[in-house]
């Protein structure tokens, strides 16, 4: 792809100064609430953290610095059926590199990605295999980031995934690779299911799989499995239901407030995290999760973002019931779903919905991967991709 390619422009973040100046005044002029005394984490975000928090926000985190950085990495414009999607396109110096697009999640952005980039486009330089390079397209899905404003109701998971795969053609990508993780992991399947000739694998974690309601589904899950079902069951699912049933509501609060905005997202930091006893920055370095909660803020997206869940729960009769399977049938692409401490992902549930042909589940490592530990992530995209028996050769690439 070249700057020239039809229908594509290039793209630079350049946030204007006076809306950082404004963020810090903000934070400054924040109303803050009484708390009882002794309630820890339990009933939410902690006054005495979320202080020293936002007060580093305000005080010691630099925007420009981590603008600079997303900026290092080529970033372009398109619009598909009506849709801006905004979107990182880093081809690896290796010229046969495997084209491989990466979709993030709630409450993430591109910034998801930023440590693995470089490793999986460029091996060489990290000392692994030039064969294991990939080209990278890594979009802001629809509604999150600069990938605004939404066209309109509807898009769902199986809209955004036409769409992408449009974006795949639109940059000459004949055969690739999907990774997904979060709402990335609901949309890749859709991915396959519509595009099985182009996309040749798909590698998902923090999947979610639901029981189908069939008899003996529950017998012989393993202590593991139904520790992960008691787990989502026992979810604090609030922000689930503000998302899903009135994302313009709750988008007031937190598209005014920029502490209102951190406290939303970094709750859910801290509960998906690993350790689940720890803090955000135990697990992912305070300045990376400040950049995503960042981006929300200054591109207004509060309500934009949580319109997936609004489409794919309130707007979709069948959430819990999946016995046809995420993607509306069984996908035949194949699967590799890799399993962290913080995932409530039942094998036999994902084997129901998908082609599953590659199963990896680690013993650290919480929800938000590709920030909390990007070795295990790379190391399992490479293996699936490249070097692991996937169904029909020795790799799925035959490499």
């Amino acid at each position: 792809m070249t700057n020239s390619t039809p229908g594509i422009r290039p793209f630079r973040i350049d946030v204007p100064q006076a809306q950082l100046d404004d963020l810090h005044t903000r934070l400054a002029a924040t109303r803050w609430p009484d708390e009882l005394p002794g309630t820890g984490w339990s009933r939410g975000v902690p006054l005495g953290y979320l202080k020293d928090l936002a007060e580093h926000w305000r005080t010691a985190y630099d925007w420009r610095t981590h603008e600079a950085e997303l900026n290092t990495h080529a970033q372009y414009m398109t619009t598909i059926d009506g849709q801006n999607i905004h979107f990182l396109h880093v081809r690896s110096p290796e010229p046969d590199a495997t084209p491989l697009m990466l979709l993030h999640g709630w409450p993430g952005s591109v910034a998801d990605f930023l440590d693995t980039i470089s490793p999986l486009t460029n091996p060489r330089a990290h000392g692994a295999d030039p064969g294991d390079a990939f080209h990278l397209v890594v979009p802001s899905l629809p509604g999150f980031g600069f990938s605004t404003p939404l066209a309109g109701p509807g898009m769902n998971a199986a809209t955004i995934a036409g769409i992408l795969t449009r974006l795949m053609a639109r940059l000459g990508y004949e055969r690739y690779g999907v990774h997904g993780y979060d709402t990335g992991s609901w949309v890749a399947p859709h991915m396959g299911t519509q595009a099985p000739e182009h996309v040749v694998g798909i590698h998902l974690n923090a999947l979610i799989t639901f029981p189908a309601g069939v008899d003996g589904e529950m017998e012989g899950l393993t202590e593991a499995e139904q520790q992960r079902w008691q787990r989502m069951q026992d979810f604090n699912d609030g922000y689930l239901q503000c998302n899903s049933k009135r994302p313009q509501t709750v988008a007031y609060a937190l598209t005014d407030s920029p502490t209102g905005q951190l406290a939303w997202m970094v709750e859910k930091f801290k509960e998906l995290t690993d350790p689940e006893d720890g803090l955000p920055e135990d697990s992912i370095d305070r300045d990376r999760f400040l950049t995503q909660v960042t981006l929300y803020w200054l591109t207004r997206t509060a309500a934009s973002a949580a319109q997936i869940y609004y489409e794919e729960i309130s707007a979709n009769t069948t959430w819990d019931q999946t016995d046809d399977g995420a993607t509306g049938g069984r996908g035949t692409v194949p699967t590799a779903v890799l399993v962290s401490t913080q995932d409530v992902t039942v094998r036999r549930w994902a084997e129901r919905d998908h082609h599953l042909v590659r199963w990896t589940e680690l013993d650290h490592g919480g929800h938000f991967l590709a920030m909390e530990t990007p070795d295990q992530l790379i190391v399992d995209v490479r293996e699936f991709f490249h070097r692991s028996p996937c169904g029909a050769g020795f790799g799925l690439f035959g490499r």
